[in-house]
């Protein structure tokens, strides 16, 4: 399975279609007023191979639905402590979720059945002061606990000097469920501009 890449904070209309022209798989765009990667832009008109996927945290469903439809986003990306019944709500009348959890050794990965059936994909993401872009990366051995077949989004603090070690991560049986990889702020010259260059050398390391 070809690893697809995500890259999320997305908040300039010009950066955006910079990185686009990189052919991700997903853009992210934050809807929390809280981030300093809160997106209230303009999309670019982007590649239809591109998928859009909003970031909310403990929104309300009217919310999520206003923003689904005003940017037509292809997912929903939840990273806060949305029940499995909200996820549901969003999966069944909205997009398919992403439901996002915070990793670090004392994470319990039975918590994860609860929601198996209530989302398309989980993300896991470092345990930090904020709600991801945290820029630090959790222990990934940690996943050869995941035992559910549901595929699952690696984030955390994925930089250039990671390549290394992540090729090494995706070869591991365990992350055989590893569907995309999430790159944000180890990328970025300031919140939610990336740098176009160090992206790109990343995307080509991690293909050789």
């Amino acid at each position: 399975m070809e690893t697809k890449i995500k890259i999320c904070g997305m908040k300039f209309p010009e950066n955006i279609v910079e990185i686009a022209a990189f052919q991700p798989d997903y853009l992210g765009f934050i809807f929390y007023e809280k981030s300093p990667r809160n997106f209230d832009n303009k999309i670019p008109e982007l590649d239809k191979s591109i998928q859009k996927v909003g970031v909310f945290v403990d929104a309300s469903f009217e919310e999520i639905e206003k923003k689904v439809n005003q940017y037509k986003l292809d997912l929903v990306q939840l990273h806060g402590d949305e029940s499995p019944g909200f996820c549901s709500k969003i999966e069944t009348n909205l997009v398919k979720v992403i439901k996002s959890f915070s990793i670090d050794n004392q994470f319990n990965f039975k918590d994860l059945e609860k929601y198996k059936s209530n989302c398309s994909y989980y993300l896991f993401d470092t345990k930090g002061a904020n709600y991801g872009g945290n820029g630090t990366s959790f222990d990934w051995q940690l996943l050869a606990q995941y035992n559910l077949d549901k595929p699952y989004f690696l984030s955390g603090g994925i930089g250039t000097e990671s390549i290394t070690e992540l090729k090494e991560f995706l070869k591991k049986d365990y992350a055989k469920n590893c569907t995309a990889i999430d790159l944000n702020s180890q990328f970025e010259t300031e919140p939610g501009l990336k740098k176009p260059g160090t992206l790109k050398l990343f995307l080509q390391n991690l293909k050789e």
